[in-house]
């Protein structure tokens, strides 16, 4: 366990995990500094700088002082560069300690989003900064946005043999202060929701929530992401830390 005073940076401190684990760090005493678009005083004790990982501008100052870094910040595209910058800047500050999120199967899915992910995980773990790897499955809010876009057409489409298993965010803010507080493990075991679900399930619970009707139309994934779904490589079965917070309880509060 970290010492109480050790400063913690969190990179996309203010996005649906961030916002969570934020208060876990400051709980256990840590001081911690955030890094998200927009800078200044909120007046909750954390320290918030604006910087561009993408161009890497400011980041020198951003690491400087800093013994752990939690890094969460990530989007459609760009999270290698992004990362590959964050991890030169680390090194060069000497930080104690690197944690990064990353999702199941970033290896297995021959996606532009996944590559992008790949690559970000393979630069930290490339890193001299001592480093933990955490893949997380889709959160809840992922699944159910997914589901709620899908349901703005008349006619939902329907990929099938997709799978996923969601996991609440609040499991996963509380294990990521678990790693930040802790000592460099390497890659840690995935972190999945108690459930496997079809992606046809995930869609009936969210209609019935909304108290909306739709038709589906079944559809096939091409490709090799499309055999890699079917045969559920997407999937982590086996070995796993499974999440406390279930589907239906996140359901039920979006009501």
């Amino acid at each position: 366990m970290r010492t109480e005073m050790s400063m913690i940076l969190v990179t996309g401190g203010t996005g649906t995990i961030g916002r969570q684990v934020v208060p876990l760090l400051q709980a256990a005493g840590s001081k911690v500094r955030v890094l998200s678009r927009n800078a200044g005083d909120r007046g909750d004790g954390v320290e918030y700088l604006a910087v561009d990982l993408l161009n890497g501008e400011g980041l020198d100052r951003t690491v400087d002082g800093v013994d752990v870094i939690l890094h969460l910040a990530g989007g459609p595209k760009g999270d290698d560069v992004g990362t590959r910058n964050l991890v030169e800047a680390a090194e060069q500050a000497k930080v104690g300690h690197l944690v990064h999120i990353s999702v199941t199967a970033v290896d297995q899915l021959p996606l532009t989003y996944f590559k992008s992910k790949l690559g970000a995980e393979q630069a930290v773990r490339a890193s001299s900064v001592p480093w933990t790897v955490l893949r997380v499955a889709q959160l809840h809010d992922f699944a159910w946005k997914t589901v709620r876009a899908m349901a703005k057409l008349p006619v939902m489409p329907m990929p099938g043999g997709l799978r996923m298993q969601p996991v609440d965010g609040r499991d996963v803010a509380e294990r990521l202060a678990e790693l930040a507080l802790g000592e460099p493990q390497g890659l840690v075991p995935d972190l999945v929701g108690p459930k496997v679900y079809s992606l046809s399930e995930l869609a009936r619970d969210y209609l019935r929530a909304a108290g909306k009707h739709r038709l589906s139309l079944p559809i096939r994934v091409p490709g090799q992401a499309g055999k890699v779904y079917r045969a559920g490589g997407n999937l982590t079965l086996t070995g796993a830390d499974v999440g406390t917070h279930t589907w239906d309880e996140f359901v039920a509060a979006q009501v």
